[in-house]
């Protein structure tokens, strides 16, 4: 039974966090170059992932009014801001250096950030995780939620890697100004309009 649900809840999270990896590769492009940026990214994934576990245990344990479902489209406004933060940003060259050392030590990233972007990225989490926690019960939520939370680390440490290619972090380098807000930007209206937020 246990080795069942390691096996589903193995499957369950490569399917719902697979595009993941392209966000957190943005955030490790981001931050190339600075000491802290594992750590913050590892911090905020963690944070966002914990946030959302939580809210769909406790939608599954029935408190429905913890969290609507009819407020989980609104969550892509926290990609969309942001990347529209960090696109207005790039459109006023705030973000343009030429100093070579500059550039190489990266741009500062926040924990928070991370796990606000994994968090409003995680609707479609809460959406699929909710009917598999109300049907397996304490023992299988406590199974899914253990296997998801090692995995985690996986898809930091996968996101990293991707990152760190030499081809893909030249490209990552020279495009992530811009594809950083697109990519939140892109995240954020997806949600809105798959979750049909404001009646779209």
């Amino acid at each position: 039974m246990l080795e069942a649900f390691i096996l589903q809840a193995i499957g369950l999270f490569i399917a719902t966090n697979i595009d993941d990896i392209i966000v957190l590769s943005l955030f490790f492009a981001r931050g190339a170059g600075r000491s802290d940026t594992t750590a913050k990214i590892v911090v905020g994934q963690y944070l966002g992932f914990g946030a959302i576990l939580v809210a769909s245990v406790v939608v599954a344990l029935g408190a429905r009014s913890f969290l609507p479902e009819s407020v989980i489209p609104y969550f892509g406004l926290i990609p969309l801001a942001l990347g529209l933060h960090a696109g207005w940003q790039v459109w006023r060259g705030e973000g343009d250096d030429d100093d070579d050392d500059a550039r190489a030590a990266g741009k500062p990233l926040s924990a928070a950030t991370v796990a606000a972007v994994t968090f409003a990225n995680g609707g479609d989490n809460i959406g699929v995780y909710v009917p598999v926690f109300v049907t397996v019960g304490t023992a299988g939520i406590i199974a899914y939620s253990s296997v998801f939370l090692l995995l985690v680390g996986g898809l930091v440490l996968a996101a990293r890697f991707v990152a760190t290619r030499k081809p893909i972090a030249a490209r990552l380098e020279r495009w992530e100004h811009v594809l950083f807000p697109l990519v939140l930007i892109g995240l954020g209206l997806v949600i809105l309009l798959e979750g049909g937020a404001f009646g779209i």
